[in-house]
């Protein structure tokens, strides 16, 4: 009878099939993908990780999302979800059109991370992320961690680097992003009735239906941008 240690494979022989493809994978980000609920691979009854086919597959299908659409794992992971029995790999989506309410629920904050573990997550210098934190890009939280927003600012961060964008020019997100905050928060306001006990989840839910259209707006503008411009 063949084994299950046969039949699949330990972390680091997955993060060697990865890093050709991936070279910004790390032993550290295939566990958080599993913190985050997006891989589940099986344990030996030592505690090991064994990961089978489906489960490399649907890694790299997570990393190539991320990479090449940086898609939030909560849009990664109902992708897949939906689709991946159907289609055997998640379609792309376009820019913001992914974008749903139920993306911007609460929830930052179940990782903690100190600078250098930012750093080693992302690939990216501890000087880079003091400077992303400099330019009110990335903070920490009371306790002085960073979560799974920072990751993923920092590793849009970093894809952007390679064109030659550094932190400098990413002020105009970070002050575009504080006046529309202001600006939702302002718009639900009125859904916010101290009396009604079902205010606070319905003002809530507004927040998100106005973030998310916010983004999709963003991304429709720009790509009418880029065709008029002639560069899309």
């Amino acid at each position: 009878m063949t084994s299950q240690s046969e039949n699949t494979l330990s972390i680091g022989e997955v993060l060697s099939m990865l890093k050709k493809d991936f070279p910004d994978v790390s032993i550290s980000k295939i566990r958080f993908l599993e913190t985050e609920g997006l891989i589940t691979p099986s344990r030996t009854a030592s505690g090991y990780r064994r990961f089978d086919t489906h489960d490399v597959t649907r890694l790299r299908s997570i990393l190539t999302l991320q990479r090449d659409q940086y898609l939030p794992l909560k849009v990664i992971k109902d992708q897949l979800d939906e689709n991946l029995e159907q289609a055997g790999l998640a379609a792309p989506l376009s820019s913001g059109q992914g974008v749903r309410p139920d993306d911007f629920r609460p929830g930052a904050g179940r990782i903690r991370l100190t600078r250098s573990e930012l750093a080693e997550e992302t690939l990216l210098s501890e000087t880079l992320i003091a400077a992303l934190e400099k330019d009110g890009l990335v903070w920490t939280n009371a306790t002085g961690h960073y979560d799974e927003d920072a990751v993923q600012i920092c590793m849009i961060a970093a894809k952007l680097s390679e064109f030659g964008v550094e932190a400098r020019h990413l002020r105009s997100f970070r002050v575009v992003a504080n006046r529309e905050s202001g600006l939702v928060e302002q718009i639900a306001t009125p859904y916010s009735h101290p009396r009604d006990r079902d205010a606070k989840a319905r003002a809530q839910q507004t927040v998100r239906e106005l973030a998310s259209l916010f983004v999709q707006l963003h991304a429709a503008l720009l790509r009418a941008e880029l065709i008029k411009s002639g560069s899309g």
